[in-house]
């Protein structure tokens, strides 16, 4: 999918719980909202959108959309956009992980999702090391 990014970390010893919660507060930290799904032995997901930047751009029920899921020594962070899912604190992560989280994107999104992802992502392979 155009604007998904996939990222492996093998050997680190980082629990990706503790990546999660990383993550989570360099996007609050950057005006997005954010939700977390519970953590559950399949991982976790991190849904996050921007107030009016975002609605312009994309549909108001659009989100940057993350996943983690692993081991300390060998866990995945993928990215990428999905629907904004109401409730997501609540909804059961095995049910999200087998379904599909990443919408195709058009061209504008995917500017967005680039610029975006990109600062996310080194940031990510900063902090994991």
């Amino acid at each position: 999918m155009v604007g998904e990014k996939v990222l492996r970390f093998q050997g680190k010893d980082r629990d990706p719980g503790y990546v999660q919660g990383h993550i989570e507060e360099y996007l609050k930290s950057d005006g997005f909202k954010v939700q977390t799904s519970k953590p559950s032995g399949q991982g976790a997901v991190i849904q996050a959108k921007k107030g009016g930047f975002l609605r312009e751009v994309v549909d108001a029920d659009r989100a940057m959309t993350i996943t983690i899921s692993g081991t300390p020594n060998d866990f995945t962070v993928r990215i990428g956009i999905g629907k904004w899912l109401e409730h997501l604190g609540v909804a059961v992560i095995e049910t999200l992980l087998i379904s599909e989280l990443f919408l195709a994107v058009d061209v504008a999104e995917t500017a967005w999702n680039f610029e975006i992802e990109d600062k996310l992502v080194k940031d990510i392979k900063a902090f994991v090391g």
